[in-house]
């Protein structure tokens, strides 16, 4: 239940208020004047403070500024009479939350306080869901100890807190808004909005009123002013997500929001100025689009401040069982039923696909296998057809192999070199470490080798 204070030096209307509110269940304090009211606030916290604004001892401006300066999460509301309406309006620009006129009626009372609570459990609420998205994009969620993707963890951390443009380049599905939202999370401007726009997505014709608004009567259509997305961004980030869609003429605007930080909304003259971050992202090599006259080279190097590859999932691979963990925990929040393990095929299997679409595509299988697959283990037969016909892992069943013949003998062979090339690779071509890995002695890899014909490279 709320706690509600009310400072009066009325002892007749303190009564008045203190029973209407208590009569609704609200835990109410009543202080006899402003002195009083300050040593309550000191020894107990209030959701509302409803304070008298003229009182001989303590004024409710001071009152005011109390809340205000050390008790930030307090609403206060300015009880008045008619002759300082003009002074309760000046408090309202102080920080108070409302005021009320005496003589106050207990509905108009209940209601100017119901208002005060729900506003608070709204404030209450956003910075709930603001500590969740910390937490969500903060560098420990970032899946993968890779040292490809270690590297841009790295310049993640370095850059963070800084007001630094950001160039995400990288292949469709590796995560790029990921990034994006990890570097605003993080930074001194996380309580600010973070606002997301794909430049491919829209229209040519509607993008520039999206990212800058437009007038009322600009164009048809538009029957009614409209702030973009910069404006909403306004002391936050923007993420302009496939910058590289973006046609000549906007590419001008926007160096110039780079440079000045400034525009005009489509059809007005009146320049709005904004504090904004900007963190861009391309799939598009960028300096190909140069050379072919597509994309402005004073604008390129405006947004490549800081630029962040982002590996494709090729090139981590050895991140993949930890994906996959992430993804399977995503999937199976609260379900019954869960996958535990793949077996050694499957996971050999997931290890060797080239993955095209990435980091996306990789989550796709996984939610593909949580609804289908009816085991816990999942096996080579329960994945998507093009990653079973895509790989090394010999499985005659699937393959109608047994139907064509095969040699036995030739089959193992073939697995065997593969393995050890493997393992080979891995390890530099240091053979102890390689028969470690394979879990055989030394001795015995090195005539396998020979016997496999397998020419040896130089370690280093």
């Amino acid at each position: 239940m709320a706690r509600i204070l009310v400072i009066d030096d009325d002892p007749e209307i303190l009564k008045i208020i203190a029973d209407i509110l208590r009569a609704e269940r609200y835990e109410v304090d009543a202080a006899e004047g402003g002195i009083a009211g300050i040593e309550a606030l000191e020894k107990q916290n209030y959701d509302v403070v409803l304070t008298d604004l003229m009182m001989p001892d303590v004024g409710g401006m001071e009152i005011l500024d109390t809340v205000v300066s050390k008790h930030p999460r307090t609403l206060c509301i300015i009880l008045t009479g008619y002759g300082t309406i003009k002074s309760s309006v000046e408090a309202i620009k102080k920080g108070a939350f409302d005021y009320i006129t005496k003589p106050l009626t207990g509905g108009e009372l209940l209601v100017v306080v119901e208002k005060a609570l729900k506003f608070r459990c709204l404030e209450e609420e956003n910075i709930r869901l603001k500590r969740e998205l910390r937490k969500e994009y903060g560098f420990g969620n970032l899946i993968g100890t890779s040292r490809a993707i270690r590297r841009v963890y790295d310049l993640i951390e370095r850059v963070a807190d800084t007001d630094s443009t950001v160039l995400i380049t990288g292949a469709s599905g590796t995560g790029k808004e990921l990034i994006a939202r990890a570097i605003h999370y993080n930074s001194s401007r996380s309580d600010k909005p973070l606002v997301v726009i794909n430049c491919g997505a829209i229209p040519e014709e509607l993008l520039e009123s999206e990212l800058f608004g437009h007038k009322k009567g600009a164009f048809t259509g538009a029957y009614r002013d409209r702030i973009g997305r910069f404006e909403m961004a306004n002391g936050g980030t923007i993420f302009l997500d496939e910058v590289g869609e973006m046609s000549p003429s906007l590419q001008v605007k926007l160096l110039r929001v780079l440079q000045e930080q400034k525009f005009e909304r489509v059809g007005d003259t009146r320049t709005i100025h904004v504090d904004v971050r900007i963190v861009a992202a391309t799939n598009k090599n960028l300096t190909a689009a140069i050379n072919k006259g597509r994309f402005r080279e004073d604008l390129y190097y405006r947004l490549n401040v800081i630029q962040i590859k982002v590996p494709s999932l090729k090139q981590r691979k050895s991140d993949i069982p930890l994906l996959i963990d992430h993804f399977l925990k995503k999937f199976q929040k609260g379900r019954s039923r869960k996958i535990t393990e793949f077996s050694p095929e499957a996971m050999e299997a997931l290890m060797a696909f080239d993955w095209p679409g990435n980091v996306r595509e990789l989550e796709n299988v996984v939610k593909r296998l949580t609804i289908l697959c009816d085991n816990e283990i999942v096996s080579f037969q329960d994945l998507p057809e093009h990653i079973r016909d895509h790989s090394p892992t010999i499985d005659p069943l699937e393959r109608n192999v047994l139907e064509e013949g095969i040699s036995f003998d030739k089959a193992v062979k073939d697995y065997e070199k593969r393995l050890i090339l493997e393992a080979l690779e891995k390890t530099n071509w240091v053979k102890a470490k390689a028969a470690k890995l394979l879990n055989i002695n030394r001795t015995t890899l090195v005539e396998k080798i020979k016997k496999q014909n397998i020419i040896e490279r130089a370690s280093g």
